[in-house]
């Protein structure tokens, strides 16, 4: 086993009726001046938006709110609640929605404690977070696991560049995940969510020191329950069972505990920013559509390591490590159609796609300016290469 350090401080409130315990959590968590972020209207149809606010003000505590939080969130909308808000005193942030309210969430939370600094700031390198209000978590979607996670992930408008800010300060103080409010999304919303946890997943699986047997067996065993439980919930969208191993794998896929040991290699999570800050199209079909190529591309990096994915997760037979890898990723392609998600560019945006292979290669690599990747360091011609296999 390799050295790692671990640290998930976020208290987890898991189970039916959770949401109305939000107010409590808030409350002992030192919030009395709370500003509330959700996304779309689906919260507010469901009445969560409701329960949480209700929930609010029988603790009485002071509450404000801001909706309509993009699914692919910019650094301006964040900028104008830190300017909107700054005067209120606000004492608390909750995110109400999935990962890219509580991402917006996060990001406010630096901006008010720290005003004076423009968010874009933090998410260019120009400045360190240092300090941060306290931030709570209302999941309403099992996906991108933001509710336990350190990173957040907003759009630069300016630059086009879509990126990630990986600090402590990100960690939520508390999430409260009740299975029950997913009942009625979408299914496109229900296949990404499916297909981002994978994902999360996968980018550490596949990583270049590999001396992590624990660790692969808790990764393994969480893929291989997330693609039973996608079966189930599509068959069945009141499955409370399935539901909610979706939505507690989301937060364990993404707060470190896959990944423990080894570095994260994250190829197809850039590659993917660059698709849905330039597409605005949702993350998981961002990813699906770019990781087959991506597969394909690095396997012969490591080919025993994709042979032990296919055997362990997929229950591939084949003796010969070579075919058991390539079979593996067909398997992943396979399932992520299952779901009706892309698997290639041109199905995510169309083939008009093809024509902007440059400018996605060009916001990937920041301009020529990063490599990406671990498990195979990629520069600006393999990115390229991949945006053009995977088209």
């Amino acid at each position: 086993m390799n050295s790692f350090t671990y640290w998930s401080p976020t208290k987890v409130v898991f189970g039916a009726s959770a949401v109305k315990l939000t107010g409590g959590e808030v409350k002992a968590f030192g919030g009395a001046r709370v500003l509330v972020i959700y996304g779309g209207g689906s919260v507010v149809r469901s009445g969560v938006l409701d329960t949480v606010t209700q929930s609010l003000s029988d603790e009485g505590l002071l509450w404000f709110s801001v909706g309509g939080i993009s699914p692919n969130p910019k650094i301006a909308d964040v900028q104008r609640i830190v300017d909107e808000y700054k005067s209120k005193d606000i004492d608390f942030v909750l995110g109400v929605g999935g990962g890219s309210v509580i991402d917006t969430a996060k990001a406010s939370a630096h901006g008010l404690a720290s005003a004076e600094i423009p968010v874009v700031d933090f998410y260019t390198g120009k400045e360190t977070v240092k300090k941060s209000l306290p931030v709570g978590a209302v999941l309403t979607i099992a996906a991108a696991g933001s509710e336990t996670s350190d990173s957040a992930v907003l759009t630069n408008q300016e630059n086009g560049i879509k990126r990630g800010l990986t600090t402590s300060f990100n960690r939520p103080r508390f999430a409260v995940m009740d299975p029950v409010v997913t009942y009625t999304l979408p299914r496109r919303q229900t296949v990404n969510g499916i297909t981002d946890i994978l994902m999360h997943t996968l980018e550490r699986y596949f990583a270049p020191e590999p001396d992590n047997t624990l660790t692969d067996r808790i990764a393994e065993a969480l893929m291989k329950v997330v693609i039973q439980s996608g079966i189930d919930v599509l068959e069945n969208p009141d499955d409370y069972k399935a539901r909610s191993e979706l939505m507690w794998a989301g937060s364990l896929s993404h707060n470190g505990l896959t990944g423990l040991g080894q570095k994260q290699d994250f190829s197809a999570h850039q590659l993917g920013h660059a698709l849905s800050s330039r597409y605005n199209i949702p993350h998981g079909e961002s990813l699906s559509a770019v990781w087959p190529a991506w597969a394909i591309y690095v396997y012969r990096e490591n080919i025993p390591r994709f042979a032990q994915y296919a055997r362990n997760v997929w229950d591939i037979e084949y003796y010969d490590d070579n075919a058991a890898a390539l079979a593996g990723i067909k398997a992943s392609e396979d399932y992520f159609r299952f779901l009706s998600m892309p698997v290639s560019i041109t199905e995510a945006v169309g083939y008009n796609a093809r024509e902007d292979i440059k400018i996605l290669t060009e916001l990937c690599s920041f301009f020529g300016a990063r490599t990406i990747g671990s498990f195979k360091v990629l520069d600006k011609d393999a990115i390229c290469a991949i945006y053009t296999a995977a088209m």
